[in-house]
């Protein structure tokens, strides 16, 4: 039989909308929805087939046997490991108290199902990957306009100019905004691209400014300091908006071009020459604020002075600017309803609220429950579920993680694959792949909201379940099963959709449903008080949760450090064809990129002896982790710093096309645990020294062998 299905891809968190063909329970055609994406996608949501037909990830729930990491396993039923688990965490919570374990998630549209978990079972504690990830750019959005990092939408297509700080467009691949960036370019937009490597969005820039590592936040400053002294800036909009500017203006006095070129490595008169640029295009300039900005000790303030661009330009609520994203409110809808718990009146085990108050307390920061681990304050923690989470690929140092994740009575891991913390835990409950399982509906915010849904496509392969079945069976045994009213997905859906109106059987047509027929209009400039959720209702460029917290707004600048000799800053990225370490053992994706490369300066590798395509060995600063990997030599790299792709070196003997390709970028990065942004709360993944040297390995050889 033969169906088509309008769906979610998932091999991603961008979670484009797709149109799925099938025949026999077998996927002969996966395509970008056809009503939003014009068919368009990526190679790895056309990979999705081989997520299917992959045998080496898990096919029923395993239990461990002997000891963490050994690899030896007992195949057991659902029910079994449901029971084991629902036994685990009720003595947790008879011994430690319910706050005692932690649920954490890659995050997304469906994390209301996992707070409504955690929360009814009496603890906090529900964190994500984000940490790794948008953190920074989230409290920076938060500190200054009140709102977080998603409190507004880029519209790029209607731009004059687009200016990305390592937004690395054309390999972090989100289709949709993808394609607008080309509409921009073929409509005569321009495009200024920042980073310390060329790469795929460089290539189509019209400016490209190579800089040394750590020193993004120097040229925000130099370029604020001439759009300030020259008035190039929307004076309206900050008289009536903005607090704070004149204490800017004050700050920024020392930070001229000229000094940014000297700091950044470009010429002064490359910034000046962009300012022109900005003056001619303004008010519709974008400076993205940055999306995994877990880099420098100064990511905070560089995306925090990105987002002081913006202002500057006076773009927000504009065409080509930054948008507001408009809700079901907004349309005259209520709404669809979610799971829903309130949160425990008990202090986070990370210190997300009460002993770092600036933060955001919704996911709160990850790393930060280590020490609780250690230390058993606030209180132990003591089991942590991962739906879909690695911390030991998105985390540095994964051998020091497991000594205090060995402190936990139960380690769970929900996922479609064997992930690093999956095959360390004590128990791996697979969940269907995307293709094979529903999800609830979720609400999609922007200038034409509307509401979208998951359907799977196929009969699961393998005895998998989807993730609505897990926590509802869960929540069963642990005596919370009120929070999930609901025995099948039909009845959740009709539960969500109660009183709309709308039916499941309305998003058959295109797989969403829309409410409203045409884009709603932007909200009035002169009456946008009340859109900044600060404490003064305005854009604070002096926030008072920072200053109340003992930090900064505006943070003078400071150098970084060189490299000591034979050694290099490590930077790391995504490829276009894989997902962090989730896509490494796909059949077609290995295909395209089975490992990675190390990138390395050509004036820097012919001081080593070494050639494009030799091997190397790369050390981190402690010694702890050593791989070896070819060499990409290149004069589109900054000579202070090597790169690589993140997600590989994996050690999962069950994954037989991933295990031990590459190197593990999070095992070379030593000592970052404790290595954090107090202003931002990420990690400053980017901090991290190696060695690297010509590996005795002839390349050759290991070919023919």
């Amino acid at each position: 039989m033969k169906k088509s299905v309008y769906s979610i891809c998932g091999m991603c968190t961008v979670r484009c909308p797709i149109r799925v063909e099938v025949e026999d329970n077998k996927v002969t055609w996966i395509e970008g929805n056809p009503h939003l994406l014009d068919s368009a996608l990526c190679a790895k949501g056309s990979a999705g087939v081989a997520l299917v037909n992959d045998d080496e990830r898990p096919r029923q729930p395993l239990i461990r046997e002997g000891g963490r990491g050994a690899g030896r396993w007992q195949k057991v039923s659902w029910p079994t490991a449901y029971d084991y688990i629902a036994e685990r965490l009720k003595k947790i919570k008879a011994d430690y108290g319910p706050e005692s374990v932690v649920l954490s998630s890659r995050g997304g549209p469906w994390q209301s199902m996992y707070k409504t978990f955690i929360h009814a079972f009496g603890s906090p504690n529900y964190t994500n990957h984000d940490c790794t990830c948008g953190r920074n750019t989230h409290h920076a959005s938060l500190s200054l306009n009140g709102v977080g990092r998603k409190g507004f939408i880029y519209d790029i297509k209607n731009a004059k100019h687009l200016v990305c700080f390592g937004r690395n467009y054309f390999a972090s691949l989100q289709i949709a905004q993808s394609n607008q960036v080309l509409d921009m370019l073929d409509k005569g937009g321009r495009l200024t691209y920042v980073d310390v490597r060329q790469t795929m969005t460089g290539i189509k820039a019209t400016r490209f400014f190579q800089v040394r590592p750590g020193t993004d936040y120097a040229l925000t400053l130099g370029m604020i300091h001439e759009i300030i002294k020259r008035g190039l800036y929307d004076k309206e909009f900050i008289d009536r908006y903005v607090s704070g500017f004149d204490e800017l203006c004050s700050f920024i006095e020392e930070y001229t071009p000229a000094w940014a070129a000297k700091e950044c490595g470009v010429k002064e008169k490359a910034i000046k020459e962009f300012v022109d640029e900005v003056a001619e295009d303004m008010p519709r300039v974008i400076f993205h604020p940055g999306w995994n900005l877990s880099r420098y000790k100064d990511s905070f303030y560089a995306s925090r002075a990105l987002h002081i661009l913006n202002v500057l330009m006076g773009n927000i609520e504009i065409e080509g600017g930054l948008i507001i994203p408009k809700g079901a409110g907004d349309c005259g809808f209520s709404g669809i309803r979610n799971l829903d718990c309130p949160k425990p009146d008990i202090k986070r085990g990370d210190g997300v609220g009460w002993k770092y108050t600036h933060f955001d307390k919704g996911p709160g920061l990850a790393h930060l429950f280590f020490d609780a681990m250690r230390t058993e304050d606030p209180y132990p923690i003591k089991a942590w579920i991962a739906m879909r989470h690695d911390p030991f690929a998105c985390m540095p140092d994964p051998q020091r993680q497991k000594l205090y994740f060995d402190n936990c009575d139960l380690l769970v891991s929900i996922d479609t694959h064997y992930s690093e913390f999956g095959w360390y835990a004590d128990v791996i409950l697979p969940e269907s792949t995307y293709l094979e399982r529903d999800n609830p509906i979720c609400l999609q915010k922007g200038t034409k909201p509307r509401l979208a849904v998951r359907r799977k496509a196929l009969e699961p392969r393998f005895d998998t379940k989807p993730g609505w079945e897990i926590f509802r069976q869960l929540a069963e045994r642990l005596d919370i099963g009120e929070y999930f009213p609901y025995n099948t997905i039909e009845e959740l859906y009709e539960w969500q959709l109660e009183g709309t109106g709308y039916t499941i059987e309305d998003f058959e047509e295109k797989g969403f449903i829309e409410l409203t027929d045409k884009p709603l209009p932007l909200y009035d400039r002169d009456k946008l008080d009340g859109q900044f959720k600060t404490p003064s209702g305005k854009i604070e460029i002096i926030s008072s949760k920072l200053e109340e917290a003992g930090l900064p707004s505006l943070k003078p600048y400071k150098s970084p450090n060189k490299p000591p000799k034979g050694m290099f800053r490590l930077v790391y990225g995504r490829s276009a064809v894989h997902t962090h370490s989730h896509t490494i053992n796909n059949p077609l994706l290995e295909e395209l990129m089975p490992e990675n490369t190390l990138w390395i300066n050509h004036r820097a590798a012919a001081k080593l002896g070494i050639e494009d395509g030799d091997m190397v060995e790369v050390t981190a600063q402690n010694a702890s982790y050593s791989g070896t990997v070819q060499a990409h030599v290149t004069e589109f790299i900054h000579p202070e710093c090597v790169y690589t792709v993140h997600g590989f070196g994996r050690q999962v003997p069950l994954q037989s096309r991933a295990y031990h390709a590459g190197i593990s970028d999070q095992k070379l990065m030593a000592g970052l645990l404790d290595n954090w942004d107090r202003a931002g709360g990420a990690i400053n993944l980017c901090e991290a020294l190696v060695f690297v040297k010509k590996s005795s390995r002839n390349p050759k050889r290991r070919v023919e062998l």
